[in-house]
């Protein structure tokens, strides 16, 4: 398997991960990743790069099945909105392609926020920086190479 500069990251800093290849996802739905990977949806992640009304961006890692609460997100970082970041606005400031986005390894470092359902859980996956490309790993480890914070800012199911 190709290493991604989300695993030499983790190799750098000692960091127990299990890397994943699953072909190319981006087709995929989040259920049909979950499912290529063997796991419940409700422990994998994807990252979501977003702008505030102060122009600063941020990212949200939320449930791969589910939505960003942009009123939600927007309060967990203090701003009085947020919006998604335009998908040709990805690969120039995070060094990310739109699926394959990860919340290690980004050109520069946002302050990133991961729902609250990833608190607790023994392992939780998300994109290794390459479409196709996912690593698992506790999200205590994962505080070994990132700083983040948890809330609640996936939206309610209807």
């Amino acid at each position: 398997m190709e290493k991604t500069n989300v695993m030499r990251v983790l190799d750098q800093k000692k960091v127990k991960y299990t890397p994943h290849s699953i072909g190319d996802n981006s087709t995929m739905t989040g259920t049909a990743v979950a499912q290529a990977l063997g796991a419940p949806a409700e422990v994998v992640f994807k990252t979501l790069v977003t702008v505030g009304k102060s122009g600063a961006n941020y990212v949200f890692v939320v449930p791969i099945g589910g939505e960003l609460d942009l009123k939600k997100a927007a309060k967990a970082v203090g701003e009085k909105s947020i919006e998604m970041l335009r998908s040709k606005e990805l690969l120039p400031l995070t060094g990310y392609v739109h699926g394959g986005c990860s919340p290690i390894g980004m050109k520069k470092f946002f302050k990133t926020t991961f729902d609250s359902s990833a608190k607790g859980k023994d392992t939780i996956y998300f994109s290794a920086g390459k479409i196709g490309y996912q690593v698992e790993l506790s999200p205590e480890d994962l505080s070994k190479v990132i700083r983040f914070q948890y809330a609640d800012i996936a939206a309610d199911k209807k």
